[in-house]
């Protein structure tokens, strides 16, 4: 990789009292001389003019935005896109965007680090359109969206050639702030004005500041910084809500109580997180397409199961024939692939992806394409080797495959989310009893003083999907676990069943095998629909699929 500075034919001491932060690049220097820099920024050609067009997503993501205002009137909100990670030294992680940055702005660009989606309060009904007040989504929300942006800098700069994180010499030319409007439809301004925005009428007695926390350290800070100078303790910043000396009813203080909460950053927070439970119609298109590029990789990892078998780290050619399709097909996986052969696809969450692909053994591989809109599908087939399933192998396979469809036909409108695991559970519990492996009943396994059927299957069988792989995290548990499906949610199927290859608490025939089947399912008005149901789940359907690839 190419030095983080150029090159010059001088050399010099560093000053003994040099920061150890400034240290990273003493092994070379840039030209310091006016002639070197009078050169470098002229007779330069027009910049060509970026092909930027309004994001397919922009109108989405302002009802985004809109049914967020609705939650937190009268706060300003604060969500950062976060800044680049280091990596080793100066050089930094490929950027991607803070999901809730992603999901409230609909652009997933590269050259977002540092940019801050500011939502000012304005009075309710005058900010920005993209609200429910009506069919076409014209209603006007309570806020005012504002991006804040590093734009690009002009070629007569030092960092335009010298800043080897963000000058256009080193990185491209990153969009200016036409280029962030027209995208986004939202307005665009320097982030250098951000500080003042922020501060603007923040106290006890005006606007509350809310901010996503865990995206951007540096806006963290600012935002305390502000709140201190305010008077206010970073905390509850509602001092109405908190009532000394006087007598109020209990439900009068849960009032107070949860508007005060409402005014924290843990409830922005939960509400970035909840509003993508149910995804919109371009969110759903974005999950089809992920989906489907995820099954073209699984083609191609059987395509290379031979050249996997010849290599002394065939789960790396698993691993890497997929990860480069991700690449090439979408923006990146959307987690690490789990390459899992033999014994190792009993580990959960096996990436180190370094042993031997065998013949006669089994191939769990958990994999998903991250599309250029940062959706991701997220995918599981466990694969004969050989292309045929032993006996026991099948068994077992079908024994999940039956937990599965269990979880399919749980998982409707009006039905709770615990459901969906409940239903595969009974599936896996009964075919361990059949099997003679449970000490206990099934029965008795499932009841809550029981559950010894877990020790085959300690996860769970579902979770949300979407722009993370285990979306909608910070969700309430009434509104994740113990909430209620409904149409437009977007979630996984994955049951398994895991014998180690130490278990002496199963025979021998049972050792070794890890099988896990998964898929992503979208809840419709009637039901539900099997997204990656194009990639073949049944044992003999596999089998066929594998032969013709091979073919």
């Amino acid at each position: 990789m190419t030095d983080a500075t150029p090159v010059t034919p001088e050399t010099t001491e560093p000053p003994v009292d040099q920061d150890v932060s400034e240290r990273g690049s003493n092994r070379s220097q840039r030209p310091e001389s006016d002639a070197f820099k009078a050169f470098v920024t002229s007779s330069w050609a027009p910049r060509a003019a970026l092909d930027v067009e309004p994001a397919r997503a922009a109108p989405f993501a302002a009802a985004r935005r809109a049914m967020l205002s609705e939650r937190f009137p009268g706060a300003r909100l604060v969500i950062p896109a976060g800044p680049l990670r280091v990596r080793s030294n100066d050089t930094d992680y490929r950027f991607r965007p803070h999901s809730a940055f992603a999901h409230l702005t609909g652009t997933g660009w590269d050259t977002d680090p540092d940019t801050v989606l500011v939502l000012h309060p304005v009075e309710p009904g005058t900010g920005d359109s993209g609200g429910r007040g009506g069919e076409d989504g014209s209603g006007r929300s309570a806020h005012r969206a504002v991006l804040y942006v590093r734009p690009l800098a002009a070629r007569d700069t030092e960092e335009f050639y010298a800043d080897a994180r963000y000058g256009e010499f080193w990185v491209g030319a990153r969009p200016s702030l036409d280029d962030v409007a027209t995208r986004t439809g939202i307005d665009a301004r320097h982030v250098d004005g951000l500080r003042d925005a922020l501060a603007k009428d923040v106290g006890a007695d005006g606007v509350a500041l809310l901010v996503v926390t865990g995206a951007d350290e540096a806006v963290e800070d600012l935002v305390d910084a502000i709140r201190a100078e305010s008077g206010l303790d970073g905390t509850t910043q509602d001092a109405g809500a908190r009532v000394e000396d006087e007598q109020v009813t209990e439900a009068q203080w849960l009032e107070r109580a949860r508007i005060a909460y409402q005014r924290t950053d843990a409830a922005l927070v939960e509400a970035v997180s909840e509003l993508r439970l149910v995804k919109d119609a371009h969110e759903v298109e974005q999950m089809r397409d992920a989906v489907a590029a995820t099954i073209a990789g699984f083609s191609e990892v059987v395509r290379n199961l031979p050249r996997a078998l010849g290599h002394r780290r065939g789960e790396r050619v698993v691993e890497t024939t997929f990860d480069a399709h991700a690449r090439l097909e979408g923006n990146a996986v959307g987690y690490e692939t789990i390459a899992a052969a033999g014994d190792h696809a009993t580990t959960l969450h096996w990436i180190r992806n370094d042993g031997a692909v065998r013949p006669g053994e089994l191939v769990l591989l958990d994999a998903g394409v991250e599309v250029d809109s940062l959706y991701t599908a997220d995918v599981t087939r466990t694969l004969p080797v050989d292309g045929e399933y032993t006996d026991v192998q099948r068994r077992v396979y079908q024994a999940v495959l039956d937990a599965a469809d269990a979880a399919f036909a749980a998982a409707v409108p009006g039905a709770r989310f615990r459901d969906v695991h409940a239903a595969a559970m009974e599936v896996v519990a009964a075919r361990l009893e059949e099997w003679g492996l449970l000490p206990v009943s099934a029965e008795e396994s499932l009841s809550p003083d029981g559950q010894q059927h877990r020790r085959w299957m300690v996860h769970g069988t579902s979770h949300h999907l979407g722009l993370d792989v285990h979306d909608c995290a910070q969700a309430r548990r009434d509104l994740y676990v113990d909430g209620v499906i409904e149409p437009g949610m977007v979630f996984t199927i994955e049951p398994g069943l895991y014998f180690k290859a130490d278990d002496l608490a199963v025979p021998a025939e049972y050792r070794g095998i890890g099988v896990r089947i998964e898929d992503d399912v979208l809840v419709t008005a009637d039901g539900n629909e099997n997204l990656s149901a194009a990639l073949p789940r049944r044992p003999e359907d596999v089998e066929a699929w594998m032969a013709s690839l091979r073919d």
